[in-house]
This record gives structure tokens, sequence and C-alpha cells, in this order.
């Protein structure tokens, strides 16, 4: 059994009249990589200032390696965190950013072990041989991995990362996606990701904590949030999905884009495909590697659907007006709450 390496146990937090977090329980475990993920103002950022020690929760306790630290302050805590913007120190030189933290010990550390330590850090990151470099001197991604570097030098039992990927563009994030994975697999130390942004959370964690509104509504690996979400609030919010009307009150149809076939009206569809109407192509988006359609139904209304570049050998591809074909596998319906 996975030790529980950080744990929040019935925590609530208030701001005045305002409630951010509301009774969260949620246990992280050793060595796995777990995100949070949620809107802006759910109570992601706040359950992680809570973990580090720089909020207090108002209710409830938060513990760290089995020892309660509520109270202690962050600087007593054996965690690290990398902040949105990095904080680095513009005036100091790459390598007093990594150890500046290893330098305000007592008793400070020799001049050869801050040498030792800062090579191994700035190695784990694949920036040997920048630390006599000032850090405006970096790109972003590199900056980002200055202080990834000056976190990880204490190896910390757990990286709290405070949507370190966000003033990224999109290429580098997706480059940095891949290099924290295997940054964390590399160092084995515990990382705890708060992110809005779901292909992050899907594409780097081991499981994922949604929240809304103050409260953990889901916790699962990527795949079984994605595959079996509990609400239409999650299956939403955890890649896209179109929604229909439910057999029951307060209940919809979920059904992924990716999982509806298309061909043109006078041709047949797949077999297999319990589900069969006719729609009419509203707009369309060339992606690349997809093609993204809208399509209105009498039936359904408006649904989105994607088409994979591959598949247009086989059904070809449609233009704004065309009449189509569209089904879907019994087993790609789910019936969802729609609170």
């Amino acid at each position: 059994m996975s030790q529980t390496v950080i744990e929040l146990r019935n925590v609530s937090k208030r701001f005045g009249e305002t409630l951010a977090v509301a009774e969260n329980n949620l246990g992280v475990n050793a060595g796995e990589f777990l995100s949070i993920l949620g809107p802006s103002g759910c109570g992601k950022t706040t359950s992680l200032r809570m973990m580090a020690g720089f909020e207090q929760p108002t209710e409830g306790q938060v513990f760290i390696q089995g020892e309660n630290v509520t109270g202690v302050p962050a600087y007593r805590r054996p965690v690290n965190m990398v902040f949105q913007h990095y904080a680095l120190f513009p005036h100091l030189s790459v390598a007093d950013n990594v150890t500046y933290g290893l330098r305000q010990r007592s008793p400070k550390p020799s001049s050869g072990e801050l040498a030792k330590a800062t090579d191994e850090a700035l190695g784990m990151v694949r920036l040997s041989g920048l630390g006599k470099r000032r850090t405006y001197e970096l790109s972003g991604g590199q900056q980002q991995r200055v202080a990834l570097a000056r976190a990880l030098i204490n190896r910390p039992a757990v990286l709290l990362l405070d949507e370190p990927l966000a003033a990224l563009d999109r290429k580098l994030r997706a480059e940095m996606q891949f290099e924290l994975q295997s940054l964390q697999r590399d160092v084995g130390i515990t990382f705890l990701l708060v992110t809005h942004d779901q292909e992050e959370a899907l594409s780097m964690s081991d499981r994922v904590c949604v929240m809304r509104e103050g409260r953990i509504v889901q916790i699962g690996s990527p795949r079984d949030l994605y595959d079996r979400p509990n609400s239409r609030y999650v299956a939403d919010f955890v890649g896209k999905s179109n929604f229909f009307a439910g057999p029951k009150a307060g209940t919809v149809t979920s059904v992924r884009p990716e999982m509806i076939e298309l061909a043109a009206i006078e041709k047949k569809l797949p077999q297999g495909l319990v589900n069969s109407i006719s729609a009419k192509v509203l707009n369309r988006i060339f992606v690349g590697d997809f093609t993204q359609y809208r399509l209105g139904s009498e039936t359904l209304g408006e649904f989105l659907v994607v088409s994979p570049r591959r598949n247009e050998r086989d059904v070809g591809t449609f233009e704004i007006g065309d009449s189509v074909a569209a089904g879907w596998r019994g087993d790609a319906a789910q019936v969802l709450a729609d609170t």
C-alpha cells in the first residue's frame, strides 16, 4: 500500500464571509504526480497554499508524512513551492538562485557542498554549465527549470507547483509537460500541481482531483475522469463533450465528439452504431491532425464531432451546408447528473 505523504482532513478555509474551501479530504501518495484541476476561484490554489503553510485552515488539519503540521509555518515544512511567475532574483546568477535556500541554513554549507549541490540540481533540469548566467539571459523554459532546480535542491517530501506553465507559449508549454513528467519520475519526489488547464492535468498526472466552488467533486486517474465522469460538470471540464436530454429529470446524456462517426447522407454508417441521425454541417475547422465539425440536427440540436485525419481517406471531408449521417455506439453514451 502506498504511503500517504500529504493529507487534508476535513479542511475548510474562509476569508471573511467567503468560503474558499469546504470540508475537503485529500490524500497524496508518496512518489505520485497529482493535479488539482478547476476553474479560477474554485479553491485549488488556496488548498495548495494551506499545504505549503502560506495559509492556515479555518477548520480541519493538514498532515505531512504523518505529522500534523496545522499552524506550522512554511519554512518549517518539508515542502517546496514553484510559483507561476517563478520568483527568481534577477540580480543573482543562476547558481545563486538555485542555492538561495541552502545558503539560509544554519550552519551554512561549505562552498564545496554548495557547488556540488548546484551541479547536481542543474543537471537534474538539464541546465548544466549555465550556473554563471543571469536569469534574464535565459529563455522562459530555462527560467522555469531554474525555479524547479531551486525547489528540488533541498529534496523536499513534496514539490508544490502553482500553475508553473501558465506563462509559457503553447509549444513550449507542451514540451515542458513532457519534461516535468520525466523529471518527476527521475527524482521520485511527490509532485502536486495546481492548474486550470485540463490538458496539463491529463497529460502529466497519475491522478487528477477536480474541484468546483471550494469542493472536491471527483478524484481519479486521467482515463477514469475522461471515460467515467460522475457529472456533467466533470465531463464538460475534463475534455469536450456533447450533452443531450437525459432519460430522467436532472440527467443528461454525454457523448464525446471523437466517439461520433460521420458518413455522407447517401452512404451507410459502419455496423455496430446503435444511434444514427441525419444532420447538416454548420461549421468546420481544420486543425491539422483532425477536423472539427459543428452539426445541427432537428432532433438533437447542435453538437460537435471530431474526425481524425486518417478517417478522411474512408469517409472523405464535408463542407458547410452538407447533409451527413452521424452515429455512435451505445457504450459511447453516458447518463450523468446534470448538476
